[in-house]
């Protein structure tokens, strides 16, 4: 089928969230201008076609009820769908599985887990690509300031943008065929976006084995290489995934310095003091990842046709990057753990708290240290005073 004039309709029936969002990406990125339906079950995909054929249908064989072999098996029975595209992403490679398939003929047959960025060329090859610009992706301003726009996106953006190298590193990890968790741990362990959104993964209803996961080093083995790189090649095609308003990447540079800086800060106090070193050096990669989301958000706003003058940007940076980080950590269900240390590196509460929440509050405490301070004006500071810290190691760490 080659791109006409119209949006393309793109049918997803899906019931997996994270598997049908990565979907959508795929889809948008090849076809910003397509209008794309998702469902959750084979009946009502099956309805859906009956009420309107979509120009695509990308179906997994495992849906409940009418599973993705038989929802393709009824609409090639019917006159008007036999050369329907329809794209089969199943678990079953046996085969009587694939003779079952083979005389239904689907435009495409994918063994789970599928391949994206494979995926992404057979889209491609299908629908063709969108002439439209960039910007008619993005849905009309339906309202009148930016205060409004951030009010209402701050529950339903994307989250922050991508190391600017991400998606080159993606593609190479998918064309290669030796990539190992070590190396995508490698790849992507600095950056804020992906490592909380893979910990959210591997801790969604589908992933969850009990004891919750809060690093990267966890989540990958629960989530595998091929999953790994699916979801983070679906947030790599993401609209605004790297920032091009030069006002907004500069700060967006500055804002992953300083959660790099403050992890490895963290990690090494914490291995000084023989506490847990990776979920610290997690939790302060983490910190501002509000004030980076924020940024996205700015971008989407000029992109759909708003003005951003230069006062705005850090007034909404001072007034809106911490509401941002926290719908953020609890709309992808961070362990609560995890959040729990993302907040004491702002402030530690009157309750009870752990040694590791000490080491955020003091990461933060020596982000905004003075070049002049010396060691021994922070022995009175709390967290110091709690972790029972000696001269020694305060004048032994690392300068940000």
């Amino acid at each position: 089928m080659t791109a006409t004039a119209k949006a393309a309709e793109i049918l997803i029936a899906e019931a997996e969230p994270w598997t049908a969002d990565l979907l959508v990406q795929l889809v948008r990125d090849v076809r910003p201008d397509a209008r794309i339906l998702r469902v959750t079950d084979g009946e009502a995909a099956l309805a859906k076609c009956k009420r309107r054929l979509p120009d695509l249908v990308i179906a997994d064989g495992d849906l409940p009820g009418v599973d993705g072999l038989e929802l393709l098996r009824q609409l090639r029975r019917h006159p008007r769908t036999p050369a329907l595209p329809f794209i089969l992403i199943s678990s079953r490679l046996d085969a009587n599985s694939v003779r079952a398939t083979r005389p239904l003929a689907p435009t495409a047959y994918l063994a789970k887990p599928f391949n994206a960025e494979q995926l992404r060329q057979r889209l491609l090859a299908i629908l063709g690509s969108a002439e439209a610009p960039a910007m008619n992706a993005n849905a009309p301003l339906l309202v009148d300031s930016l205060d409004e726009y951030l009010n209402a996106v701050r529950e339903e953006g994307q989250g922050a943008p991508l190391l600017a190298s991400v998606r080159d590193s993606v593609s190479q990890c998918l064309k290669g065929d030796e990539t190992n968790l070590r190396e995508l741990e490698q790849i992507f362990s600095r950056d804020p976006q992906i490592t909380a959104r893979l910990i959210a993964a591997a801790n969604s209803a589908a992933q969850h084995q009990g004891v919750p996961c809060q690093t990267l080093s966890q989540a990958l083995p629960r989530l595998g290489v091929a999953r790994t790189l699916n979801l983070v090649l679906g947030m790599a095609v993401q609209r605004n995934a790297q920032l091009s308003d030069p006002r907004l990447a500069e700060l967006a540079n500055s804002a992953w310095e300083s959660a790099q800086r403050s992890a490895d800060l963290a990690r090494w106090l914490a291995n000084e003091l023989h506490l847990d070193a990776e979920l610290c050096f997690t939790a302060a990669l983490l910190h501002n990842i509000g004030e980076l989301a924020l940024l996205r958000s700015l971008q989407d706003w000029q992109d759909a046709g708003g003005v951003l003058r230069d006062e705005q940007i850090p007034q909404s940076l001072q007034q809106r990057a911490a509401s941002f980080g926290s719908a953020l950590r609890i709309r992808w269900r961070l362990p609560f753990g995890l959040r729990e240390l993302i907040t004491a590196f702002y402030t530690l509460s009157s309750g009870v708290f752990s040694r590791e929440a000490l080491v955020l509050n003091l990461v933060c405490l020596l982000l905004r240290q003075r070049s002049n301070q010396s060691a021994k004006e922070l022995r009175d500071e709390r967290c110091v005073r709690l972790l029972r810290l000696d001269i020694s190691l305060l004048e032994r760490i690392p300068k940000l």
